[in-house]
């Protein structure tokens, strides 16, 4: 997970998933291939080229050789891959599905399949899924928001979750010692961490107001969610029960840890990983990726002196995760979607997965299985584990073509509005599932 990945899927302009809605999703793909219905035959792929966009910062080009190389034994097909750049890519994807000679295969951000699905511009591989599986049991946070009306329209590719990050010498000189392992144990820690750190600007446990991806962890762990579907139609769901109770105890939290500023800041400005490398923090929910971050701000941050653990839950569980990552999809008006599944199959298998994916490019595998093994398989750094073991336990937006719209700046702006007290947990809810139910069933 990049800050550009971040950046690039954030939103989808609704004009752009509009142009997708001439397109049709009968394409067959040429060529021959061999197998029941629902599976992935061999196909026959000599003189044929396969085109894939792959996004620059995901998979290595050592990985997708890897994937390429296999491809050519299988079908001896050959495969053009073009790296696209973050900049302005939702909308070159929406303009290029609805093309008469699009791509074949496409790298695209987890939470926006539905927007490019819904449209019209990915094959239902419904049909597929079992064999695309491969016995595996995929992550959740790619799984579901590729999932749209029970039907599968992408395939998870891998994913970046997130974690606490704490800083260990802060951390000892409060007394503590090991990390929490449970919600009554963390919030005991981070209490030493005030005592021993009166300073107003100092955050035990920064969590910036806006910070709703974090958020949404206290949610989904009082077993609330975003919003359900039934029948076709979606209800929201902040002003149920445990919704209203997981934000309630996210507030307290929030309050009681962070400084009082935050309340009304996201992520960003300041730059979280910067509050966190000037000793301003001794704990934020990061991303994998951000320890880079933190220690390119301030060096002596090392990995011995940086620990990080899975967020633990009122549940007693941990929190669930909502991922960022990629699935791979198969244009609806591609003329090789025979040799398409091939190509995305392998990508998906265990051995790309577990060879290349994690172990060449350090990325959480698509499945349950692949990332229980990255963690019991000895390759994995202490400071690593948490985020592996997080990915585990996740959750997705809903997979509305319409979501996009309400990520920014409506979910920053109800989060905020809950931790600053401008509203209670109960009104908040009450104005935002509305304006939730009335954009998703749109």
């Amino acid at each position: 997970m990049r800050t550009s990945r971040m950046v690039a899927v954030g939103a989808v302009g609704i004009a752009a998933a509009l142009a997708l809605s001439a397109c049709s999703s009968s394409g067959t793909g040429g060529g021959s291939s061999s197998g029941a219905p629902g599976t992935i035959g061999k196909v026959d792929g000599k003189g044929r080229t396969l085109t894939v966009w792959a996004m620059t910062g995901d998979l290595s080009d050592g990985t997708l050789k890897a994937i390429n190389d296999e491809f050519k034994k299988q079908t001896g097909a050959e495969v053009k891959v073009q790296t696209q750049q973050w900049t302005d890519i939702a909308t070159k994807i929406t303009t290029a599905l609805a093309t008469s000679t699009p791509p074949d295969v496409l790298d695209i951000g987890n939470t926006q399949v539905a927007t490019f699905a819904s449209s019209g511009g990915l094959a239902d591989l419904t049909a597929y899924k079992d064999a695309f599986a491969q016995g595996q049991t995929w992550l959740g946070g790619l799984a579901d928001p590729a999932t749209i009306d029970n039907k599968l329209y992408a395939v998870p590719s891998f994913a970046g979750a997130r974690a606490v990050v704490y800083n260990k010498q802060v951390w000892a000189a409060a007394g503590i010692t090991a990390a929490p392992t449970t919600y009554n144990e963390l919030k005991a820690d981070l209490d030493k961490l005030k005592a021993k750190n009166s300073s107003a600007d100092f955050s035990a446990f920064y969590l910036p107001g806006q910070y709703w991806y974090a958020g949404m962890q206290w949610i989904w762990d009082a077993g609330g969610d975003i919003a359900t579907q039934d029948g076709g139609k979606w209800k929201a769901g902040f002003s149920s029960d445990a919704a209203q109770q997981g934000l309630t105890e996210w507030k307290a939290f929030q309050n009681a840890y962070s400084s009082k500023a935050s309340q009304t800041l996201n992520t960003d400005k300041p730059d979280q990983d910067q509050v966190f490398a000037d000793g301003k923090a001794g704990a934020i929910i990061a991303n994998g990726w951000e320890i880079g971050s933190i220690q390119k701000a301030n060096p002596k941050l090392t990995n011995d002196v940086l620990g990080s653990f899975p967020m633990p839950g009122v549940s007693g569980k941990n929190q669930p995760v909502n991922l960022g990552g990629s699935d791979w999809g198969i244009a609806a008006k591609s003329k090789n979607q025979d040799l398409a599944r091939v190509w995305v199959k392998i990508a998906a298998s265990p051995d790309i997965q577990n060879t290349y994916v994690f172990g060449k490019d350090g990325w959480i595998p698509n499945s349950v299985e692949g990332s229980k093994s990255a963690v019991d398989g000895g390759t994995l750094s202490d400071l690593q584990k948490a985020f592996f073991t997080s990915a585990q336990n996740s959750k997705a937006t809903p997979a509305s073509g319409n979501w996009a719209s309400l990520e920014d700046p409506g979910m920053k702006q109800f989060f905020q509005s809950i931790a600053s007290g401008s509203k209670s947990p109960a009104d908040a809810a009450k104005a935002w599932d509305s304006t939730v139910d009335s954009t998703l069933n749109q």
